[in-house]
């Protein structure tokens, strides 16, 4: 099993552009609200911006994208429109993991599948199972997905697995993310700021980027605005930061 880099024992190595970047897509409702449209045609149309990110990564070099898709609190949303997500996640995988595996991405998925039904269930093994050599970009859909819930199965993992002492070491083979490196950067999307439970482990030291674009209108422009905005930060990981930096020589004179 792999040991998963982490920022708050190491430095990565090179931080000028993004290898990681995740998303929490927001603003599907909303956006369907605007124009008067129920909103399930607002998740529908937000797939559209997944394709045309994971297009964008792809071009662009990016090694992993990660998008929440459903979290373990959306069960609360009526029945109806948690049935139409669900549906929504098992047609666009029997439709798009042949395009994926000809572009040579693989495919991920986080979170807990249990609720699941069979047949999506094994759905989800099967996509991975048949892009599990490629090696362009990784993408990794978060369903039923929860940064708490992921850090108690780790734990329960690492314990079942013979592990009496927890260590970060320890704790950060059985994340839910141990095969990726950790973000680099987060975008969301809808105005909202605030990370809602998602990989809360993997974003302790990930640049965050909040936009009021919604879901379905996210595009190449509003991805590049994203780094763009990544390229002008100083990413320190505890370090002093440069601007700020005073010889021992002026100290002494000060």
């Amino acid at each position: 099993m792999p040991v998963k880099t982490s920022t708050t024992r190491e430095i990565p190595n090179n931080v000028s552009a993004p290898r990681h970047v995740a998303i929490i897509m927001d603003g599907n409702g909303r956006w369907a609200k605007e124009r008067y449209l129920p909103r399930v045609l607002g998740h529908r149309r937000g797939l559209k911006a997944v394709r045309k990110s994971v297009e964008f990564c792809y071009q662009n070099n990016i090694e992993f994208l990660t998008l929440f898709a459903f979290s373990s609190e959306n069960w609360r949303r009526p029945l109806e429109e948690v049935s139409f997500l669900l549906a929504l996640f098992q047609k666009s995988l029997e439709e798009e993991v042949t395009k994926l595996d000809e572009n040579n991405v693989r495919f991920k998925m986080i979170g807990d599948r249990s609720k699941f039904s069979k047949k999506l269930q094994d759905l989800i093994q099967e996509s991975e199972r048949v892009t599990h050599d490629n090696t362009g970009l990784t993408l990794t859909v978060a369903a039923n997905y929860g940064g708490r819930w992921d850090i108690v199965n780790a734990t329960n993992q690492a314990i079942l697995n013979g592990h009496l002492e927890i260590s970060e070491d320890v704790l950060s083979q059985f994340l839910q993310l141990n095969f990726a490196p950790e973000p680099d950067l987060l975008i969301r999307t809808g105005g909202e700021v605030r990370i809602s439970n998602f990989v809360i482990w993997d974003l302790v030291y990930t640049e965050l980027c909040f936009t009021d674009v919604l879901w379905p209108d996210f595009d190449e422009k509003c991805f590049y605005d994203a780094l763009n905005r990544y390229s002008e930060r100083e990413r320190r990981f505890g370090r002093a930061g440069t601007e700020h930096e005073i010889s021992p020589k002026e100290i002494i004179n000060s």
